[in-house]
């Protein structure tokens, strides 16, 4: 198990997420793109795009091009993605040239394990995984297939209404202050400049 953080940087707005795998320090959510990036680079951490262009989340293919010094890799394979959104992520990471990875991205059980990302090389912790993804390591997008993949996918992204209303919802005005807010005390201020909220 390597740890990540997709950090969900803009306002509900605009918001935007972008996947760090290495961080040695916790970023915040609600910050600035330009501040989560320039915070990535200097953890030196491996910069992922998931779901380009997926719904109003994502990176633009202009963003991703504006990052592209800064990014890894784009995510290609994607079980909330319906057909055409795999294939969109296919030709960003081709035409821009970005090395590709596939995940789960699972937010209910049953998914685990439906997509994966296979690097020839041994990865053995955060650190090596990391590496590998900011040298650009041999690596293959696997995934399951057949009826009961399609199905899978298709309860994850039916997830995705519950996930953006009812749990939104409690977390925005019944839970208070979430740990991921750049306001939260854990952060000692050190993203009031470039916090949203």
């Amino acid at each position: 198990m390597v740890p990540a953080r997709e950090v969900f940087t803009g306002s509900w707005r605009d918001r935007r997420h972008v996947l760090a795998v290495g961080l040695s320090d916790p970023v915040p959510d609600f910050i600035s793109l330009d501040a989560a990036m320039a915070e990535f680079d200097r953890q030196d951490a491996a910069v992922l795009v998931p779901h380009p262009e997926f719904l109003t989340v994502s990176l633009t293919r202009e963003q991703i091009d504006r990052y592209a010094d800064v990014i890894d890799a784009v995510e290609v394979y994607n079980p909330k993605h319906w057909p055409r959104h795999n294939r969109r992520a296919q030709t960003i990471a081709r035409e821009t040239g970005l090395p590709t990875f596939g995940s789960s991205y699972a937010h209910r059980r049953a998914t685990v394990g439906e997509v994966w990302t296979a690097f020839e090389g041994e990865i053995t912790d955060s650190a090596t995984l990391a590496t590998a993804f900011r040298e650009g390591a041999s690596r293959r997008v696997q995934r399951r297939g057949g009826m009961a993949h399609r199905l899978r996918c298709l309860a994850e992204f039916a997830d995705l209404g519950y996930e953006n209303s009812v749990k939104k919802v409690d977390r925005l005005l019944l839970s208070g202050m979430e740990p991921t807010h750049p306001g939260h005390v854990a952060y000692g201020g050190r993203f009031d400049d470039s916090r949203v909220y």
